[in-house]
């Protein structure tokens, strides 16, 4: 019987844990949103500290689909300033970058479409 308790404890600690791991999720979204205002972002999260299994619940049905592309796009916007700051911190140019894969092609290493492929990643 005691096992029976322990295995439930442990359980019950995973939901506790995965319960706030969404509640982190959605109040991190409802921050991350820039579709809506100062209002919408209070009113939600108004209605998740008052009523969170509902909150939640109701954010997940009615914005949950759009939480995977608002994190996605954090994560690229995160991994564009990181490669920034290397590159400053480098003191790598983009021109000296552009040399260096004309260099490739010319020497065949890359073709001209991966050139162009890569080319169009650094001028954007």
């Amino acid at each position: 019987m005691e096992f029976l308790n322990v295995i439930g404890s442990i359980f019950m600690f995973f939901l506790f844990v995965a319960w706030i791991w969404v509640v982190i999720s959605v109040i991190t979204d409802i921050f991350r949103s820039d579709d809506l205002d100062g209002w919408g972002k209070g009113l939600w999260m108004m209605f998740v500290i008052i009523t969170p299994w509902l909150g939640v619940l109701l954010y997940l049905i009615f914005r949950g689909e759009g939480m995977q592309k608002r994190s996605m796009q954090a994560m690229t916007d995160a991994a564009e300033a990181q490669q920034a700051y290397i590159q400053n911190i480098a003191g790598i140019s983009t021109a000296d970058e552009l040399s260096k894969l004309a260099e490739l092609k010319e020497k065949g290493v890359i073709t001209e479409s991966e050139f162009e492929a890569q080319k169009a990643k650094l001028l954007k």
